[in-house]
């Protein structure tokens, strides 16, 4: 029994093949339910656009129902992908949340894009700026939500609603070096995306907390996102595991789909190129029992000295899903 590890989950509100977004998202709702009651930290959702696998293209609106339907975990974006939108409409939504569910509001932000080029300048109505000014625009954000812009700044003297005596708390997301040296440089929490990146995150990690400047925060907070898939057994495990590499061939190859159900994909499936792309990509994921997976994650929770882990679980079953995420909790004796 572990309990020295901070658990939390993002969720992407995935759509499984045979099942529709509002499927998906009665799951989501049922997943925040329980990580509620579990005893996870925090429940985040994840921001993509035009994909057929993934449904949430509004993490603030989800979370307003997530709030309602929820005790006591923090709920939060991870994250907002701010180069679409204005800093000063998304500290708006983050506060109206902050009114509406105090002291349990996470705002974390990123860069990428959420989907295909296409996609983000539909998203952007043609003016997707592609990240170059998202220090400046992370840095509004928190002028905005903490009352603190230069005086010179030309939304000066704007009042920022709702008005309310606490504040959403700000998380810098990434996969490499440039969300971790931000987060650092601004003095934010910072999340590193290891299901995106499995490789030298550990680094830019102690890079974070080598680099920390006292500002928003007293002292450096870091977390680590992880792939994983727990389950009863080694074969339960394995065979949820199949979707996943499914899912991850689709990606390699540009295949817009629902992620692949359970059952619906055989290793014989596969071809020499096919498996050479999932041999690839596997470090990305921890999958197997609840022994296996905790010895791994408490591994990499060392390798990253990080103060918490942040699930995303993605299955070819809901009930899967829930079922992980509920071993994981007894695991981890939250």
């Amino acid at each position: 029994m572990k309990s020295a590890v901070k658990l939390s989950v993002l969720d992407q509100s995935p759509v499984i093949e045979g099942y529709n977004a509002r499927d998906a998202l009665a799951a989501s709702i049922e997943l925040a339910q329980l990580a509620d009651q579990l005893g996870y930290t925090r429940y985040w959702c994840a921001e993509h656009h035009g994909l057929f696998g993934v449904c949430d293209s509004a993490p603030e609106v989800l979370l307003a129902r997530i709030g309602a339907t929820t005790q006591r975990i923090r709920i939060g974006s991870g994250g907002v992908m701010l180069p679409y939108y204005s800093p000063f409409k998304v500290a708006e939504q983050f506060r109206m949340l902050e009114a509406l569910y105090p002291n349990r509001i996470d705002l974390g932000v990123g860069r990428a894009p959420g989907g295909d080029q296409k996609t983000a300048q539909a998203v952007a109505a043609g003016a997707y700026n592609r990240g170059e000014i998202f220090p400046q625009q992370v840095q509004e954000l928190i002028w905005h939500l903490h009352g603190t812009l230069p005086g010179n700044h030309p939304a000066q003297g704007v009042a920022l609603q709702p008005q309310v005596d606490t504040v959403p708390q700000i998380w810098m997301l990434g996969s490499s070096d440039f969300g971790g040296n931000l987060a650092a440089q601004l003095g934010i929490r910072f999340a590193f995306a290891h299901f995106i990146n499995a490789h030298n995150g550990h680094f830019v990690a102690q890079e974070y907390r080598d680099h920390f400047n006292t500002q928003l925060e007293a002292k450096p907070y870091s977390a680590v996102a992880v792939f994983v898939i727990c389950a009863d057994t080694e074969q339960e495990a394995q065979q949820l595991g199949l979707a996943v590499d499914m899912r991850r061939l689709q990606m390699a190859y540009g295949v817009n789909a629902p992620i692949p159900r359970l059952g619906q994909v055989e290793p014989a499936n596969f071809n020499e190129r096919d498996r050479m792309i999932i041999e690839r990509e596997r470090p990305r994921s921890i999958i197997g029992t609840p022994e296996q997976v905790s010895e791994k994650m408490l591994a990499l929770q060392q390798q990253f000295a990080a103060d918490e882990m942040i699930v995303l679980t993605v299955a070819g079953s809901y009930a899967a899903r829930l079922r992980s995420y509920e071993l994981l909790a007894q695991s981890f004796a939250l």
